[in-house]
Formats: C-alpha cells, structure tokens, sequence
C-alpha cells in the first residue's frame, strides 16, 4: 500500500486549525498537550534531516491520541451546548480521528528520513547483532584464578 505524499506542513497545518477549533470547548489540558505537539512539529519542519525532531513528533501524536480520548471523555460538556459548542467538539473528534493517519503518514517521513523502529524485547533470545566493538574476553586464561597477588609474583605489604 502506497502512501500519499503529504508535506508535513499540510499535516501541521490541517491539526492546528482543527485543535484551535477544538480549544472552543476543551480548553486547558487539551490546547497545552496538543500545542505542544504541535510545536515538535514545527522543529520537525525546521530541521528537515533531524530523525530526533520527527520522532519526536510522531511519539507526540500518539501520546496525543491516547490523551485526547481522555480529556473529551471526561470534559464533554453534557448538557447545555451551544451550535458553537457542537462545532468545537466535533473539530476536536475529527481532530482525533485523523491522528492514526497523520501517524503513517509522520512515521513514513519518518523513516525516509533514516530512522528504524528498534524494538529489542529480548524474547527471541540474544540478538546475533555483531558490532565493531571487541569483547573483553582475552583468549588467554590465567593458570589459576583463584590465585592471590602473593602468587603471581607480588608481595604482600605488611600493616
């Protein structure tokens, strides 16, 4: 399945209006956590070759999905809404419905960028991995190695 190219701007564009519109309702929370968010975005724009700037933005809209679910469940307003109060809540629930998407899309960026999903759980076993580092483990064995400094040629000081 092929992606559409989406400029990041555009992503940024559409959930800044979307979140403003949404900050009609729930306000507090919601604007600090999504505004935030949004601001990763804009260093993601800025620093066009960053891995760092775009991973952090696309772990930012996934926080974000989790924590708009919670801030528009617990502060919809029950009763009492205005047409203006229906229209805030409704641009903030598109505004999360469309954060999966713009997710592929960041995570597609992503990673023509350079970047990899590194997830080691370490259930498969240890992983075959072998780097430029040299092991510490010299092919030589000591003779003894339960030997003290007095038997391998040192003198022990008296107190």
């Amino acid at each position: 399945m092929e992606l559409p190219a989406v400029n990041l701007k555009m992503i940024l564009l559409v959930h800044w209006l979307l979140t403003t519109w949404g900050c009609l309702v729930f306000f507090g929370p919601y604007a600090w956590a999504n505004f935030t968010i949004l601001a990763l975005g804009v260093w993601a724009i800025a620093q066009r070759d960053s891995i760092d700037a775009i991973s952090m933005f696309l772990g930012g809209l996934v926080a974000t999905i989790f924590l708009d679910i919670i801030h528009i469940s617990i502060f919809y307003p029950r009763h009492d809404l205005t047409a203006t109060g229906h229209f805030g809540a409704g641009m903030a629930i598109l505004n999360l419905l469309l954060k999966p998407f713009s997710c592929c899309l960041v995570y597609h960026m992503y990673r023509e960028r350079g970047g990899e999903l590194q997830l080691h759980t370490g259930f498969r076993g240890p992983s075959q991995e072998h780097s430029a580092y040299q092991t510490i483990d010299s092919p030589e064995v000591p003779s003894d190695p339960f030997a003290g400094p007095e038997g391998k040629g040192h003198t022990p000081q008296g107190y």
